[in-house]
């Protein structure tokens, strides 16, 4: 199975989208289901259904984060080169789909205000992307995994 697919399935099961992306890679993160859960969890809805940065982006850049980042906090370069490359990948899936921002690619779908999770409903599936979009951002960080295998940080 695809990182897309894995992701796609894991939105599909109830993740929120931010951990549906993290958790498609536990197995390239090191981190443990219930840790990448816990993670993301504030994430999905755009930040805490807040409608910002979609939270397919944030899964992602939490994901390419531990995959590709430093803890060297002094390492200007490395944090550089990070965001450099966050920024290519926000740029592929905004490529995409038109936008990062969860309330630009939620326009003309009906949702509710606050900050509850709406019921994941038949109809609450058919008429969102977000499980494609899941499968966008998963598929953008394997695509470049998969590209640029020398990008990984030495761990």
């Amino acid at each position: 199975m695809t990182k897309a697919e894995l992701a796609k399935q894991n939105f599909l099961n109830g993740c929120n989208c931010a951990q549906a992306v993290l958790l498609a890679f536990s197995d390239e993160t090191g981190l443990d289901r219930a840790t990448a859960l816990r993670l993301a969890s504030g994430l999905g809805g755009g930040m805490a259904r807040m409608r910002e940065v979609c939270g397919t982006v944030n899964g992602m850049f939490l994901a390419a984060g531990l995959i590709l980042g430093s803890d060297d906090t002094a390492d200007r370069a490395a944090k550089s080169e990070l965001y450099r490359r966050l920024q290519g990948l926000a740029e592929r899936f905004r490529a995409r789909n038109g936008s990062i921002v969860c309330r630009e690619l939620l326009a003309g779908i009906q949702t509710t205000p606050g900050g509850v999770p709406e019921a994941r409903t038949d109809t609450y599936y058919k008429k969102r992307p977000c499980a494609e979009l899941c499968a966008d951002a998963a598929e953008i960080l394997e695509e470049f995994l998969q590209a640029y295998p020398e990008a990984r940080a030495k761990i």
